[in-house]
């Protein structure tokens, strides 16, 4: 029992901040001009639309029994074709930052839940806190603009078009230098003051 009940503080949240992170892009790029995802069916909060088994479940759950300080994962994309939007450059920044704009609304939700006398079950105050940090990571990390991060997006949507182009040709190294930067301690550096900035936030919602 209590091992399904870790299972559920860890996946509950985890499942719910990418299902949410994605649609937000989806319904974004809808609202812009773009209906890709809204007719094949990526609009809906169905989990197993969006769920990517390993990035989805078994990179956090690993992450969380290992005690790792960050928390994160990923979907499988929500399908954008960025030639539908009717204004390009200011709705590819708009799509972009969707996804970490759903998180932030995620993580006041979970801490404004941790703040309340419904947290006051253990497994419920863990699972917030678990939606807190797993919210914080996910948004500040994509907010990095390395491609094909969100970050990197709403960088394109400002730089010149010749740059941009240059600029985008990371993209197809960009999860392996993710990944290297994650493991150098470099992108813990990176990613503490502004997750100092949410622990903030999180304690003046928290009381």
């Amino acid at each position: 029992m209590d091992s399904l009940i870790n299972v559920l503080v860890i996946a509950v949240p985890a499942i719910f901040a990418i299902t949410v992170h994605e649609v937000a892009h989806g319904w974004a790029a809808n609202q812009l001009g773009d209906p890709t995802a809204a007719r094949l069916g990526r609009l809906s909060l169905n989990p197993l639309r969006h769920v990517d088994p390993v990035g989805t479940v078994l990179v956090p759950l690993a992450l969380k029994l290992l005690g790792s300080p960050f928390l994160f994962g990923w979907a499988k994309p929500v399908p954008v074709n960025w030639r539908n939007l009717r204004h390009f450059r200011r709705d590819v920044a708009l799509v972009a930052a969707a996804g970490p704009a759903a998180n932030l609304g995620m993580l006041i939700g979970w801490s404004l839940l941790l703040g309340s006398a419904a947290a006051e079950a253990s497994f419920i105050k863990d699972m917030c806190w678990t939606g807190v940090l797993f919210n914080a990571t996910i948004m500040t990390l994509n907010l990095i603009p390395i491609p094909p991060l969100d970050g990197s997006r709403i960088v394109t949507a400002v730089l010149p078009a010749r740059l941009a182009v240059v600029y985008n040709r990371l993209e197809p190294f960009g999860l392996v230098l993710t990944a290297l930067l994650l493991f150098s301690g470099i992108l813990g550096g990176l990613l503490g003051p502004m997750l100092g900035l949410v622990g903030k936030l999180v304690a003046a919602l928290v009381g």
